[in-house]
């Protein structure tokens, strides 16, 4: 598949609780970037297309040009961003012609490019692709177009899971060399954990 028919939907409408009372998505990391700014960072060096999913309150700073989903019911859990999220997708014309998506999550910015483009190069409409490092499975997962009217469905906590789950078939996993793809960061303690350590 054409990478420019992939889009990346960036998941950053959760209230992270875990975290404590301070808006997760503006932690600032070693570098001084926000989390999600650095979140997003390498994934729009890589796709050509790409949304950012907020809770429709939400005013972020620093991603006023990137183009946003606002769903409403991000209250009820990951999944229910994510239905809202592909619900949206399913109505947009100006995404007609893409084949699939790539689902990351706002939290997670040590991935690295190479592992965007080698799960995109294995990406299909029939297809579900996602990452594991020594045999252990890790984000983003891209869904072909396919799978898009399942996941518009979801709703509650549990993410994509129940789709993957009743596609199996169809899922593919790309071994990659990248820990990037299981360090999200769920704490202010993780935000000075060394990446190396982990």
């Amino acid at each position: 598949m054409q990478r420019d028919k992939i889009i990346a939907l960036v998941m950053a409408a959760g209230y992270s609780r875990r975290f404590g009372a301070a808006d997760k998505r503006e932690a600032v990391l070693g570098d001084g970037r926000s989390l999600l700014i650095a979140s997003l960072a390498n994934a729009r060096g890589t796709f050509s297309s790409l949304r950012v999913v907020v809770r429709k309150e939400d005013a972020p700073t620093g991603i006023e040009e990137c183009a946003l989903i606002r769903v409403k019911g991000a209250r009820h859990g990951l999944g229910a961003s994510i239905g809202e999220a592909f619900g949206t997708l399913l109505e947009d014309t100006s995404v007609s012609d893409i084949q699939a998506a790539a689902v990351l999550l706002g939290d997670m910015p040590y991935i690295q490019r190479g592992t965007f483009t080698a799960l995109m190069d294995m990406s299909a409409p029939n297809i579900i692709v996602s990452p594991s490092i020594e045999e252990r499975p890790g984000h983003p997962v891209l869904f072909g177009r396919d799978f898009w009217p399942a996941l518009a469905r979801l709703s509650g906590g549990d993410g994509a899971k129940a789709v993957l789950q009743a596609n199996a078939a169809h899922h593919r996993v790309c071994p990659v060399n990248d820990r990037g793809i299981q360090w999200d960061i769920d704490t202010p303690e993780a935000l000075e954990k060394p990446f190396s350590t982990r």
